[in-house]
């Protein structure tokens, strides 16, 4: 198997030969269009073959052009000693070429002279009239070298900036991720103390297995953005059966969910802010308790949650739980994955209650 760098030695070798033999056969071609034209009728292919071969030392040279282009460019800030070695490089690609020419006429005599051609006067003769060609070529193979150079290091600075930028959404996903996990285990390590204070000790250490539960499922995947929607809903689980140890049957949560949703890609610990945020400025605050309300909604290729419950709640928790933590990192998230075709907003509901409805693109995993 070839190598990479051999690979690319030889697909560029490849398009070398292609251009220079379709050039060639150009050249070749308009030459016994000349021929013919000129009304000699000796035969044809000895010139055309010699009018292929010509373009032969510039088809080896073309490399050595490339290289020296890409290390000596003269398109930006071109010394004099950068012009001075191309035109030296143009000079002997050149000679050799008149030399390997004007040999081949002086053996085959393609134009069928009735005086057989010398090696001095069909060399002189055929630089002058090949000058400008020779020219045209140089400067073409230059053109080339730096419009796929250029298009290389485009392609290049693209891809450097798209991994960059995956890099950084990367970093700023974790950073934010990490910010969340101390803001949970506070409120959850809470919950058990007050567990603990109140004598309700099997309680306590079903929370706290429940806990560690969570936390290992959570950390396994905790490279990772964004997970599905049923992988969410299975976390959010693990977190409400956490909370009904404390609740009990004053906490009721229904989920809304259809199974084709299920398969959609959400942020990680997406939901279970937004419940906690529930809990903690609604259901605490009722004595009875309260209900917890997940919907989930395809609008139009939109995914649309619904985090609602029935209350009670003040103007003052309402602008806490727009501010807080969890929210806010929410919103940041949402903002690094998604840009502005996401969103979530935070509402009243019905006469009590509050409702968070975020938005995101519906991408099925």
């Amino acid at each position: 198997m070839l190598s990479l760098g051999r690979y690319a030695a030889s697909s560029r070798w490849r398009w070398i030969a292609a251009a220079w033999t379709a050039g060639a056969l150009f050249d070749a071609c308009q030459t016994v269009a000349i021929m013919r034209l000129e009304g000699r009728t000796h035969p044809w292919a000895p010139l055309f073959l010699i009018e292929l071969a010509l373009w032969l030392p510039w088809a080896l040279a073309t490399p050595l052009v490339v290289q020296l282009a890409l290390r000596y460019p003269i398109i930006r800030r071109a010394s004099v000693g950068t012009v001075t070695l191309h035109l030296a490089t143009f000079a002997i690609i050149s000679t050799i070429t008149e030399c390997w020419y004007a040999w081949l006429q002086t053996i085959f005599n393609p134009w069928g002279n009735k005086r057989w051609p010398t090696f001095g006067e069909t060399w002189s003769t055929s630089l002058v009239y090949q000058l400008l060609t020779f020219t045209i070529a140089y400067t073409l193979i230059l053109t080339v070298t730096y419009l796929v150079d250029a298009k290389d290091r485009i392609t290049k600075q693209v891809t450097e900036a798209a991994r960059l930028n995956e890099e950084l959404t990367r970093a700023q996903l974790e950073a934010l991720r990490r910010q969340l996990e101390p803001h949970f285990m506070y409120n959850t390590l809470n919950t058990i103390a007050g567990l603990v204070r109140d004598r309700r000790n099997d309680a306590a250490v079903n929370m706290v297995v429940g806990l560690s539960e969570f936390l290992r499922r959570a950390s396994e995947d905790s490279h990772r953005a964004q997970v599905t929607l049923a992988e969410e809903v299975d976390y959010l689980q693990r977190y409400v059966d956490i909370q009904k140890l404390r609740f009990g049957e004053r906490l009721v949560v229904n989920m809304e969910l259809p199974n084709e949703l299920l398969g959609a890609k959400v942020p990680n610990l997406l939901l279970q802010p937004l419940v906690e945020n529930a809990i903690k400025h609604g259901i605490c605050k009722r004595v009875s308790g309260g209900g917890i309300r997940i919907v989930g909604e395809d609008r139009q290729g939109m995914l649309r949650l619904t985090v609602s419950n029935d209350g009670p709640f003040t103007q003052e928790d309402l602008a806490a739980t727009g501010t807080g933590v969890g929210l806010r990192n929410l919103r940041a998230r949402l903002r690094i994955l998604h840009g502005e075709r996401s969103g979530l907003t935070l509402k009243p509901a019905g006469e009590d209650g509050v409702e968070v409805v975020v938005t995101l693109p519906l991408q099925v995993s």
